[in-house]
């Protein structure tokens, strides 16, 4: 019998490292070790109360089990509309210009199908979110990765890129997406309207669509911002917004990508041929969930403020610094040494996992990151464990 293999393209992607990690911590878990887990941003507040009872609600409606449409219920297409207009000042189409998907993380692999085809080049961030190379790795784009460092507040920078681009190191004419994420993951670093016109400028100076993902805006941030709210930016921007960390919804896996009426008509082609439409229940929930008042924020991110208080703790406590101003889901430290050495320390002496930061590219590497998704209680013991255990 002919030996089966899997298809090339498997050999370009590893496993996701917290699928890896999370196997190991359940193996220590099994033989008692009791792991707290302060390294995926999963967010353990509930969502708004109306939100779970309308799912219940729904659910009991004999005619809501069967299939939706590929481009979302009206419903929830006007909801996004109007949450953009309330929250960011973007007017955008619910008819055309917006698309809810099955969570944010989908909508990379659909943008990249969609616009990327092989040997076409992807300039990615250093340090930035694995999913955006390794999407790019499975459609055989090329990656050119840009630098992000402290020393230019975790920006691009844009000077150095097109340096580079006349020297021929690189090459922007090649380039069709570029990837960027403020309120930055992992680093901390918050977005604005001064940096959102910079990259707006930069794509359409080299026709680069700007892939700008949005999922932290709202916590621990007074002004969050879109990109889509700089003048022209649609012509050029895609920027995907998710349920997950704005409303604690992780598991419910709603996304929403917005953007000009021929990108989202493009993306369209491929995302229907890959699902056949959401849960209709979930979409009418979630519709609620977008109607929540500024106090249901706010009341969120006093649980959060609490949280990185002790946070900050634990990361000052294995030797890293870290740096004021931070917004999102996480806290990012530098620490003397490699963040992995320092995090296999904690979690081997102390079973506390936290997130080495080199997971997210080699500017990474002398860095480490905590979630905020851990009560105050946890984020304590964790703590107490560290001083107890780690000299």
């Amino acid at each position: 019998m002919k030996q089966i293999v899997p298809a090339e393209r498997i050999g370009n992607v590893q496993e996701y490292y917290f699928s890896v990690k999370l196997k190991e911590i359940a193996q220590m878990n099994a033989q008692g070790a009791d792991v707290i887990n302060l390294g995926i941003g999963s967010p353990d507040l509930p969502p708004a109360k109306v939100v779970t009872d309308t799912l219940a609600c729904e659910a009991e409606n004999p005619k809501a089990h069967g299939y939706q449409p590929y481009v979302g219920t009206p419903q929830l297409r006007e909801a996004f509309a109007q949450w953009y207009k309330r929250w960011y000042n973007v007017e955008l189409n619910p008819a055309d210009e917006v698309l809810p998907l099955m969570g944010s993380k989908e909508g990379i692999m659909h943008i990249s199908m969609a616009f990327i085809n092989e040997g076409d080049a992807v300039l990615v961030p250093n340090p930035g979110y694995p999913t955006y190379s390794s999407v790019s790795k499975l459609v055989g784009a090329k990656i050119i990765n840009y630098n992000l460092s402290p020393d230019n507040g975790w920006q691009p920078d844009f000077d150095g890129l097109e340096a580079q681009h006349r020297d021929g190191v690189i090459n922007l004419e090649e380039v069709k997406l570029m990837w960027c994420n403020y309120p930055n993951m992992p680093t901390g670093a918050n977005g604005s309207v001064e940096l959102f016109e910079k990259l707006v400028a930069f794509g359409k100076k080299y026709n680069i669509i700007i892939c700008h993902d949005n999922p932290y805006s709202f916590i621990l941030n007074d002004k969050p911002m879109s990109i889509l709210s700089v003048e022209g930016a649609k012509d050029i921007c895609i920027e995907l917004n998710s349920m997950s960390k704005s409303h604690n919804m992780p598991g419910w896996r709603i996304g929403v990508l917005a953007s000009n009426r021929q990108f989202v008509e493009w993306v369209l082609r491929v995302k229907s041929n890959m699902d056949s439409g959401m849960f209709r229940p979930l979409q009418l929930a979630a519709v609620e969930a977008l109607s929540q008042p500024k106090e249901w924020y706010e009341k969120m991110n006093k649980v959060y403020a609490a949280r990185k208080a002790l946070a900050q703790a634990i990361l000052e406590k294995v030797g890293a610094e870290v740096a004021p101003g931070q917004v999102g889901l996480f806290l990012w430290g530098k620490v003397a040494g490699k963040g992995v050495d320092v995090c296999d320390d904690v979690l081997y002496k102390a079973k506390v996992f936290i997130t080495p930061g080199f997971i997210f590219g080699s500017n990474g590497e002398n860095y480490i990151r905590i979630s905020l998704c851990a009560n105050e209680e946890t984020l304590a013991k964790a703590l107490e464990r560290i001083e107890k255990e780690i000299n």
